[in-house]
């Protein structure tokens, strides 16, 4: 028997959370956070095939709007997450716009380059990522926060990750994220301390 039938006859009939993405690899991220008391499933394992609007200007906002759209479309919990990169010398910019910072093409390295032009040689480097994961559980919604200190660095570094991970490094570190492996990355990620809080919220539920 395949390793992912086993799976899916061990969550049979247990609890079930949607999760607001199409990413599998943070599903699966979160499923192993969890453990096998409650299922987690994606957007597509879902049967949902909708582009959830991003309107909002803060990410608080935009997690709730995608949390709450799938909860109205199917009335069952499920939980979401909106992240953000924030840089004090520009204003906390891109923050909520970071996805589509240098146009609607979403391109990180696009992006990377015009957070890098914006500074210049400012010696104010201080950035820091933020997550807001929305959980609606029993028709209620909580919100769940992560927060990684840094700085951005002069020029992209590094070759793993995504987004802006090639000019981020975390406080405590001398490292981009990018030049990270995963497990290395969560020691400090902003996502992960914000699913960590989810996963203790809902082990106090099941």
């Amino acid at each position: 028997m395949s390793q992912s039938l086993n799976n899916t006859l061990a969550m049979a009939g247990k609890p079930r959370i949607i999760f607001a993405t199409n990413n599998e690899h943070k599903v699966t991220e979160i499923q192993s956070a969890i453990g096998d008391k409650i299922n987690i499933v994606s957007l597509k394992a879902a049967g949902i095939g909708i582009d959830i609007p991003e309107p909002h200007d803060t990410i608080e906002a935009n997690a709730s709007e995608k949390s709450t759209t799938i909860h109205k479309l199917t009335n069952e919990n499920v939980f979401s997450e909106d992240t953000g990169i924030e840089v004090a010398a520009i204003g906390g910019e891109p923050g909520v716009h970071s996805a589509y910072y240098a146009g609607e093409d979403r391109s990180a390295e696009k992006n990377n380059a015009k957070v890098l032009q914006r500074l210049g040689d400012n010696p104010d480097r201080r950035a820091r990522f933020r997550t807001i994961i929305s959980l609606i559980w029993n028709g209620r919604e909580h919100l769940f926060e992560g927060v990684t200190e840094g700085q951005i660095l002069m020029a992209p570094t590094g070759s793993q990750g995504f987004g802006y991970d090639p000019i981020f490094v975390p406080k405590g570190d001398t490292r981009s994220f990018a030049q990270m492996t995963l497990e290395e990355k969560n020691k400090y990620s902003h996502r992960r301390i914000a699913a960590d809080k989810l996963v203790a919220f809902l082990q106090t539920q099941i």
